[in-house]
């Protein structure tokens, strides 16, 4: 049995949660200030109680356990992971972190989710912001893309690629009407990355400098609307680039999503914490990446066999009763996965099936 950690006054409690609900849309900074508001009361006169066996009771208002966490993790090293509150990548990233192991239910309303077996919250900002949060230390970790890093210019460190949101920063302009940059440099230019695309032009201009217009959406409109001779957008299979009358004419950069951290925020007591969070994302990404092949071959094939299916390391070999017969496990990459299952039906394997990995810990 454990004890419960210390629980703030009622009213101050009261006072705090009322507030946080009534926030049908709460600007980041309300936010994260009534965050870390809830969890300085805790600490306040919770830390001794931490150090007992069991569930810690959360800084959410004292009302949510951590039945399951370590209790080598202390409050005072408690993490807010800044992930995009909507978008293209909010689906991919959410399915990321449970995949991954984070536990938490987000609240209706509200953008903060607490993690069941962790002391983390799940922050939901606009992506374009969260680059900037990290680097000013208002949260300590941060997924976005790396195009919103190099276009806030924000100092952070990047601790991984996740492969995913692959895409890229390029300047399109109508078909046909531009073969050379040199003709777009010092023209009018609408997009979402004014910086970049300043940057960019300025290896082009003549001492004309390029008239560059930022607006927030619908950037592929604007040539078709007489307000852009060219635009500066993200490009990921080209559909919506077409569709507007509009081709690539050259690419300001290639970005995918990382995992991005607080330069300080890996110099304290958080950075255990931290390289939990950057193994248990690596592990999830590792294994979507790999299936489990298992088959049964005879000892004459399995020097064919162990070129197919060579591991990720080397492939498991175990004996079978049956006399010069062979079980062969190996890891694949699940995208070529039908075509070894073929490739070891030919040399004579038999019984081969393919089993998918939930997560996996590999060292990366």
């Amino acid at each position: 049995r454990s004890a419960p950690c210390y629980r703030a006054p009622r009213q101050a409690r009261s006072s705090l949660l009322s507030r946080f609900a009534s926030l049908a849309a709460p600007r980041p900074e309300q936010m994260l200030h009534a965050a870390r508001r809830m969890s300085r009361m805790v600490l306040a006169g919770g830390a001794a109680s931490l150090a007992t066996v069991g569930a810690v009771r959360c800084h959410q208002g004292g009302d949510h356990d951590h039945p399951t966490m370590p209790c080598r993790y202390e409050h005072g090293k408690h993490l807010l992971l800044a992930v995009p509150k909507k978008g293209r990548m909010f689906d991919k990233i959410s399915k990321m972190l449970r995949g991954a192991g984070f536990d938490y239910k987000r609240p209706e309303r509200l953008d903060i989710a607490h993690c069941k077996d962790l002391p983390i919250s799940i922050v939901f900002l606009p992506a374009a912001d969260i680059a900037v949060y990290v680097a000013d230390g208002n949260v300590d970790l941060g997924i976005t893309g790396e195009d919103i890093i190099a276009e806030s210019g924000s100092d952070v460190n990047m601790l991984m690629e996740l492969g995913f949101g692959e895409c890229r920063l390029s300047v399109q302009a109508p078909v046909g009407e531009i073969t050379d940059m040199r003709q777009l440099a010092g023209k009018r230019i609408v997009t979402s990355f004014p910086n970049l695309t300043k940057s960019f032009f300025a290896k082009y201009e003549d001492g004309t400098p390029t008239k560059v217009k930022c607006i927030s959406g619908s950037v592929e409109a604007a040539c078709g609307l007489g307000l852009a001779d060219g635009i500066v957008d993200l490009v990921e299979t080209g559909t919506t680039m077409r569709a507007a009358g509009l081709e690539e004419v050259a690419t300001v950069l290639k970005t995918q999503c990382v995992l991005i951290a607080n330069p300080h925020s890996q110099t304290t007591a958080k950075r255990e914490l931290i390289e939990v969070v950057r193994r248990r994302i690596a592990g999830y990404l590792t294994a979507s990446r790999y299936v489990m092949v298992t088959y049964n071959v005879h000892r004459a094939a399995l020097a064919q066999a162990v070129q197919i299916t060579p591991g990720k390391r080397s492939p498991s070999i175990i004996p079978l009763e049956e006399a010069n017969w062979v079980a062969v496990s190996a890891l694949v990459a699940t995208d070529r996965c039908a075509t070894i299952m073929d490739e070891l039906e030919r040399i004579g394997a038999t019984d081969i099936l393919t089993t998918a990995l939930h997560s996996s810990r590999m060292g990366d």
